[in-house]
């Protein structure tokens, strides 16, 4: 019995054999001359076999056309356009082509980190790219883009109307929103979706970290064009992050990466009980910590990391920073009750 071809080699088998036919290739020839559709059983089999290796060969970015006889229209074939599928003439120098392999794994989210691997593949290919290992013990550290990214990468792409839960910045209240996406933009190490507000009949910025729960699609595609003259900086800077300077009250030895962006001259015992304008500070809970004042550019981001240090940091001020990162804590609290019931 014939050993079973497989798939991986029957797809490169596939591309070679399209890609050098001197004109073109019919179905009967392709399953006669390419390794692996002789384990069709039936037309059926092979017709499903090779509709489903081309379709997924296309999604690999090969490009494959199909030609129609000059005489007979009836004659049709399969072969590759070598025209778009060869790499054009590329030149970078060492240090370009270092920056583009390490740029690539910047990525950790599938949706954008698969099209950043293949083209250092093909870089690496062509032999413009070092190898993997060029740059060991360096990595790079950038959170990906929200949950709600690749939902929206869609509807813009299909021009389609989206509906969304959205947590306001001036006022912490949740509001259903309907959206006509035009695009996404990263600003201040944040990610922006700027449309037209349906319900408010008027452009706005969305940032993605406020958007809660699942992003939905509700209109129908191609329902709206996205304007050319859409003033993006100005819709931005309204749903720019709230910035400011934290006062943290940190246990000896923790928290290491807020004490390397602390204030200079800002460290240092605080008195016991002293009151300040966020309200009076707990003379028990400061007694055997530091107080640092630390800035940050996203407010939002910011609970988040302090949130993570647990009882090992207690923010004193602002005010809307503490009440921030006691929801979180209280939301993981929440959880881990449910949790524990199940």
């Amino acid at each position: 019995m014939a050993q079973r071809v497989e798939a991986a080699e029957r797809l490169l088998d596939l591309v070679i054999a399209l890609t050098h036919t001197p004109r073109w290739m019919s179905k009967r020839q392709i399953r006669e001359r390419v390794n692996g559709y002789a384990d069709a059983v039936s037309d059926e089999a092979f017709e499903r076999m090779f509709e489903r290796d081309k379709d997924l060969l296309r999604e690999m970015g090969v490009p494959i056309v199909v030609e129609h006889g000059v005489v007979h229209e009836d004659d049709v074939g399969y072969r590759v356009d070598t025209a778009g599928y060869t790499l054009p003439p590329v030149a970078f120098t060492p240090e370009e082509a270092g920056v583009l392999s390490l740029a690539a794994e910047l990525w950790q989210d599938a949706s954008l980190r698969a099209f950043a691997s293949r083209g250092v593949t093909k870089l690496r290919a062509v032999g413009l790219a070092p190898d993997p290992g060029a740059h060991a013990g360096l990595a790079l550290r950038v959170r990906g883009p929200e949950a709600a990214f690749a939902p929206l990468l869609e509807a813009i792409d299909a021009r389609q109307a989206v509906t969304f839960t959205y947590r306001a910045a001036s006022t912490g209240e949740t509001a259903r929103r309907t959206v006509q996406p035009w695009r996404i933009l990263s600003r201040d190490r944040g990610w922006y979706l700027v449309g037209l507000d349906v319900d408010r009949a008027a452009p706005r910025a969305f940032r993605l970290s406020r958007i809660t729960g699942r992003v939905r699609a509700t209109g129908a595609p191609g329902a709206f064009t996205v304007p050319a003259d859409t003033d993006v900086e100005s819709l931005l800077e309204r749903a720019r992050p709230r910035s400011g300077t934290a006062r943290l009250a940190v246990l000896p030895d923790r928290a290491a990466a807020l004490r390397t962006r602390a204030l200079p001259g800002a460290a240092g015992a605080d008195p016991a009980g002293k009151s300040s304008a966020d309200g009076p500070r707990p003379a028990a809970a400061l007694t055997d910590r530091d107080v640092i004042e630390v800035p940050y550019a996203d407010l939002e981001a910011f609970s988040e990391e302090v949130a993570t240090y647990a009882e090992a940091v207690l923010v004193l001020a602002p005010a809307e920073l503490r009440a921030a990162v006691l929801g979180r804590l209280r939301a993981v609290a929440a959880l881990d009750e449910v949790t524990a019931r199940g």
